[in-house]
């Protein structure tokens, strides 16, 4: 077997950053978050150091990155519990459609797109990034918050709403009819309310199949599980985020235990890897004539997905800081947006650095903002537990 030596230098010398930079972070009690995408962005075209070789495997791992912030993030939680908060949270996800999407439209309107483009901004504008934000509330020890639930219960059901999304999307983007992308939509949906049937009815038994008392043999079985279930969630549109939350809400007590332990290191691999990988997808060049408007767009979204995290939280009694918290946690925007512009790049290739633009700045302010709504700046507490 042939090794590229310039892909193991270039791999090699991205861990070391990262791992300085995440030091860095600690130090100074920030998510490493936005520096990981300063980074990504510095090694991408037009960048510092671009890393060519190294770039495939970057985006590979980013895929796996954002499934095991999500598998990660739902063995939080046990699924009877979360059904009860997205329930309750149905009317948070209509006031965050309204909120979240009518500013891109509009946008998309006074640019002068056709309405594949506005359709395609009003999604990049909805959506924030379930990846990102598991990573954020991880970092910042807030899992255990009283406003987190809001928090994952507005990410979900943004997920289900891609599901009826992105069909259509694609297939208008590509020129075909209205009612093949209707049958998209009835096909992911209908896998989606199958998949949550299954994990109630029969998730007990996928906790039996993947506790060993070896590590390797239970780290093979979690993540083989969540990966297959993510491909089949991909698959139908549904987002391979929501099949490996769905995964990891389906395990429980001693199960959830020790995904927990077996994941963690692999998890914090990839999930750098994801970072990296989306400022890697900014091409520098592209970027700055645009950074205005995005930034204008950017400005009005975080706002608006502040309001809509402050009510979500307030719906679950949570106080003000909470909500405050609630609402600058979802202000970040990325993969899915990202996923949005190239579906829609076709017929409207300028909205590329566009959204890229304001991808890049949500993501690096979002959790800056996040850490500042929990002022005065203080160390991070130490890591709570959810009791399941």
């Amino acid at each position: 077997m042939d090794i590229s030596v310039a892909f193991l230098l270039e791999l090699g010398l991205i861990l070391v950053v990262l791992s300085v930079l995440g030091s860095l972070a600690r130090r100074w009690t920030l998510s490493p978050v936005p520096l990981y995408l300063l980074t990504g962005l510095a090694l991408g075209d037009g960048g510092l150091a671009p890393v060519p070789e190294a770039a495939e495997f970057v985006e590979v791992g980013a895929s796996i990155g954002v499934v095991l912030l999500l598998l990660a993030l739902g063995l939080e939680f046990s699924l009877a519990e979360f059904a009860v908060s997205l329930r309750r949270h149905v009317p948070s996800a209509g006031v965050d459609l309204v909120l979240n999407a009518l500013p891109g439209a509009a946008a998309g309107w006074l640019l002068g797109l056709n309405g594949v483009g506005v359709l395609a901004l009003a999604g990049a504008t909805y959506v924030s990034s379930s990846g990102i934000i598991a990573r954020l509330l991880s970092d910042l020890r807030r899992l255990g918050n009283r406003e987190t639930p809001a928090v994952l219960a507005v990410l979900v059901l943004e997920d289900f709403a891609m599901a009826a999304y992105l069909p259509p999307l694609a297939v208008l983007a590509v020129g075909g009819t209205w009612w093949q992308a209707a049958l998209g939509v009835l096909v992911a949906l209908g896998a989606l309310a199958a998949a949550f049937a299954g994990s109630y009815r029969w998730g007990h038994r996928v906790g039996r199949v993947v506790t060993h008392p070896e590590a390797e043999q239970s780290m093979l079985r979690i993540l083989g599980i969540t990966l297959i279930v993510a491909a089949l969630a991909e698959a139908v549109h549904a987002s391979a985020a929501v099949g490996a939350f769905l995964v990891g809400l389906t395990l429980t007590g001693e199960a959830a235990d020790r995904a927990r332990a077996v994941m963690e290191p692999l998890r914090d691999l990839f999930a750098a890897v994801f970072f990296v990988a989306i400022g890697l997808s900014v091409t520098l060049s592209a970027l700055l004539p645009l950074l205005p408007a995005a930034a204008a767009l950017a400005a009005v979204t975080a706002a608006t997905k502040i309001a809509t995290g402050w009510y979500a939280a307030s719906r679950d009694g949570v106080a003000a800081r909470g909500r405050l918290r609630a609402g600058t946690a979802l202000t970040v925007r990325g993969e899915f947006s990202i996923i949005i512009v190239g579906l829609a790049a076709p017929q409207s290739p300028h909205l590329v650095p566009l959204i890229s633009a304001y991808v890049l700045l949500l993501a690096l302010a979002g959790p800056l903002l996040t850490r500042l709504a929990a002022t005065p700046l203080a160390p991070l507490p130490p890591a709570r537990r959810r009791t399941r």
